[in-house]
């Protein structure tokens, strides 16, 4: 009698494996996709003390955006930048779909629904 394993027990085994290694695939995207949003989080989290340095020079918060450390920033997160004399505001997609991460004058720096926007009348995180 020849010792061995059965083709089923061979495709059995193949099987589980690829049921296993699916998973943790799946696990190392999930990962992959937190790495990305900390670092959009962190660029844009950066930009506020820029600013803050840009309104002691200038005493006004324009041109925060055409610095080159913040639209290095905002280009590292793929986001957008808006300014003017009293205000700014920056934001940038997460990987989770419709949602952003913005940072503003205000301090705020938060988890929203859509990107920053002047809709009221102000550039906020609102």
């Amino acid at each position: 009698m020849k010792k061995g394993f059965t083709l089923i027990e061979l495709l059995v085994v193949i099987a589980i494996i690829g049921i296993l290694s699916s998973v943790v695939l799946a696990s190392l995207n999930s990962a992959r996709n937190k790495g990305e949003d900390a670092a959009v989080k962190a660029n844009l989290s950066n930009i506020r003390a820029q600013a803050e340095l840009t309104y002691d020079n200038d005493g006004d918060y324009d041109g925060v955006c055409g610095d080159s450390n913040v639209s290095q920033a905002v280009t590292a997160a793929g986001g957008t930048c808006t300014d003017d004399t009293n205000e700014w505001a920056a934001s940038a997609a997460l990987s989770t779909a419709g949602s952003y991460f913005c940072v503003d004058y205000k301090g705020a720096a938060t988890t929203t629904t859509s990107a920053h926007g002047t809709a009221d009348g102000s550039i906020d995180c609102d």
